[in-house]
């Protein structure tokens, strides 16, 4: 099983390698917005919140590589695969639709570290970045995003069917979860009204798990957001199972 998984793993590692979408969008948009922010505002105090815009954004932007493998890389990655008859053939091999997406998760995973590791790097040895919370507190914060994050991207391959539903599904969810979320745009900088908006957004909510665990700050609501984002990730990953189909 081991080595049958290993085998699927390393073909989908090479193709996901010679994808430039995952590159540009996963590793090179956030490390760009991270030079942008903090050449124009890293130093500048946000709002009334006693941190910096550079200290504020470096847990968002590590969410935009999730954001990128969760919303693009997965779904339009099987819907693809569906459309051309590649799963179909996958049908009458001993591959499991579980060994699959798991091939398929974990190569996205690659592509998010990969991203993290970047706009560390960008951000400790370009401007002097240094995190003031707990790194092993954060990794698992980022861990549980991940994760949370990657179900509803199993739950979105397995429910669209076709290449358009998915391209029209990704760009719904994608587009909101980048842009609102505070990923992107410093959460500070939302009027009150679009804050209480992005708030419903489960990325949103794994942004702020890791903000607090970047910056030392602890909250009453970070036990709610664990349970809402294992939540998350139980009744994404159960509709996955049950919906998925080979074509």
């Amino acid at each position: 099983m081991m080595k049958r998984f290993l085998k699927v793993y390393s073909i989908e590692q090479k193709l996901a390698f010679r994808s430039a979408d995952g590159i540009i969008f996963g590793i090179c948009m956030p490390v760009g917005i991270m030079v942008l922010i903090a050449m124009i505002a890293g130093e500048k105090v946000a709002g009334n919140q006693g941190y910096t815009y550079l200290d504020g954004s470096f847990a968002s932007l590590i969410a935009v590589g999730i954001c990128a493998a969760a919303f693009m890389g997965i779904p339009l990655t099987v819907a693809d695969y569906r459309d051309k008859k590649i799963l179909k053939h996958f049908f009458v091999t001993p591959c499991s639709p579980m060994l699959l997406l798991g091939t398929i998760f974990l190569c996205n995973m690659v592509t998010a570290v990969l991203s993290a590791l970047a706009v560390t790097l960008t951000a400790v040895l370009g401007f002097g970045y240094r995190m003031v919370g707990n790194p092993v507190q954060f990794i698992g914060a980022w861990v549980l995003t991940l994760v949370s994050m990657f179900s509803i991207g199993l739950m979105m391959a397995s429910v669209c069917r076709t290449v358009k539903s998915a391209n029209a599904i990704t760009s719904l969810v994608y587009f909101p979860m980048l842009f609102l979320s505070g990923a992107t745009i410093p959460f500070e900088l939302f009027p009150e009204g679009l804050q209480k908006i992005s708030s419903v957004l489960p990325l949103t909510q794994g942004i702020k798990l890791m903000k607090t665990a970047s910056m030392g700050m602890q909250t009453e609501k970070n036990g709610s957001i664990v349970l809402l984002l294992l939540g998350i990730t139980l009744v994404c990953c159960l509709i996955s199972v049950k919906t998925f189909r080979w074509e």
